[in-house]
């Protein structure tokens, strides 16, 4: 699968963005959308957890979607099935976050388009652990 075309010094700038809405979170600590959040967490990152199941994660309060999020957010973390993504997206643009971000194994030109057009960039298939332990 292809990833986006952004360079390294992109990809710095948007992981020096802090408030990150974690779409498909986790409650189970051996998936990544547990882990992950739980590691930008420990390095200084705001994690918003959204997943209709839970309450709480990580101890922080769980938001059943996008839409109940009152405040800002700078990036929205997906962690869906690409065919999954495009209503989480349509609802994401609503947010108008900087960034949307398409974890590992996630793509879906589409609905990354409509983001595009509503200038919001898109990073996908890539893993913001992995980028950020990568290059910090």
């Amino acid at each position: 699968m292809e990833q986006d075309e952004h360079n390294d010094d992109q990809i710095r700038q948007i992981l020096s963005l802090k408030k990150i809405a974690v779409v498909g979170m986790s409650k189970n600590e051996e998936k990544a959308a547990n882990y992950v959040p739980k590691y930008l967490m420990s390095n200084g990152y705001e994690i918003i957890p959204v997943n209709p199941t839970a309450e709480n994660i990580l101890n922080k309060k769980c938001y059943a979607n996008l839409a109940d999020i009152a405040e800002s957010v700078d990036i929205v973390d997906v962690f869906r099935p690409s065919d999954q993504v495009m209503p989480v997206i349509q609802e994401a643009i609503k947010l108008k976050p900087k960034v949307i971000w398409l974890q590992e194994g996630i793509h879906n030109e589409e609905a990354e388009n409509l983001a595009r057009q509503a200038g919001i960039d898109v990073v996908f298939n890539r893993c913001m652990l992995a980028e950020h332990q990568r290059l910090s």
